[in-house]
């Protein structure tokens, strides 16, 4: 039996044209769902334009609301903490918006934190968020819809100022800042959803409207800042000259958390003086 020519043998092809039809439908797949999420109606922006578009006529490009802390002048009393827990209605602890504990600088000198939502204008919860519940209004707030958030966590995750909270439970247990520390002013939230500091959006809103003065006119201004007994927290439109945010951030250094991050926080901190400065 002779042996073929090796010239006349076939090798198989290594890729039948069955193979390339296969790999060239998944590439463009792959291209087409890449283009939906980059730029098209899967994307970040999108997304965020979602939670936008379905709350329309929410805050306005006219003002942007901003918070300075003073951290060399808070005194750790708690007021602004527990205010917010009754007018929020956070009956629980561990789900406070606002956070106020203890820390110290390198030479020892102490004071207390205040970490409140930033309300980022580059907010990174914004960009993760797959259903858009949660956006950035005209007015740079960094809005929440409960009915919208299907409880993902994402946005939880992604941000780097640990300032939202998971409700793992509906809970109908009585608010026990209420109502020495003030009364309920929006609803309570439903079990599955994240929540967080809103900067009291109720109160701006309703302000706003009725032509108060948000950080001047109390009844239009967040309450942890309306609680301070010693002024530590300041409030209003940094595009007033007037306001007292305004006035407070032209007259004092100050400093925002992260700010490499890119984030643009709306919260400013001044520092606390170290001992004997």
């Amino acid at each position: 039996m002779t042996s073929k020519n090796p010239k006349e043998e076939k090798t198989a092809p290594i890729l039948t044209r069955s193979d390339f039809l296969k790999i060239g439908g998944a590439t463009l797949g792959a291209a087409i769902l890449s283009e939906l999420v980059i730029s098209g109606p899967f994307s970040p922006e999108a997304i965020q334009g979602i939670g936008a578009e379905a709350h329309p006529g929410q805050g306005s490009e006219e003002h942007q609301w901003h918070m300075a802390i003073d951290l060399d002048r808070c005194i750790g009393c708690m007021y602004c903490v527990r205010a917010c827990q009754a007018v929020n209605d956070v009956p629980d602890d561990n789900m406070r918006w606002n956070v106020v504990f203890p820390e110290q600088l390198e030479d020892g000198t102490e004071f207390f934190m205040n970490r409140p939502c930033q309300h980022c204008q580059e907010a990174p919860c914004v960009r993760v968020c797959p259903v858009g519940a949660t956006w950035v209004r005209p007015d740079g707030i960094v809005a929440m819809d409960y009915d919208r958030c299907i409880g993902c966590r994402y946005c939880q995750v992604a941000c780097p100022y640990d300032v939202r909270r998971f409700n793992w439970r509906t809970s109908d247990a009585p608010n026990p800042y209420q109502p020495t520390w003030g009364n309920a002013e929006v609803p309570r939230r439903p079990r599955g959803v994240v929540e967080k500091c809103t900067f009291c959006v109720h109160r701006i809103d309703r302000g706003v409207e009725q032509g108060l003065k948000p950080g001047v006119d109390r009844p239009a201004t967040p309450a942890c800042v309306v609680a301070c007994p010693v002024g530590a927290r300041i409030f209003g439109d940094i595009r007033d000259p007037e306001s007292p945010v305004s006035k407070f951030l032209a007259e004092n250094t100050t400093f925002r958390l992260r700010e490499d991050w890119g984030t643009e926080p709306k919260v400013h901190y001044v520092r606390p003086r170290k001992k004997g400065a």
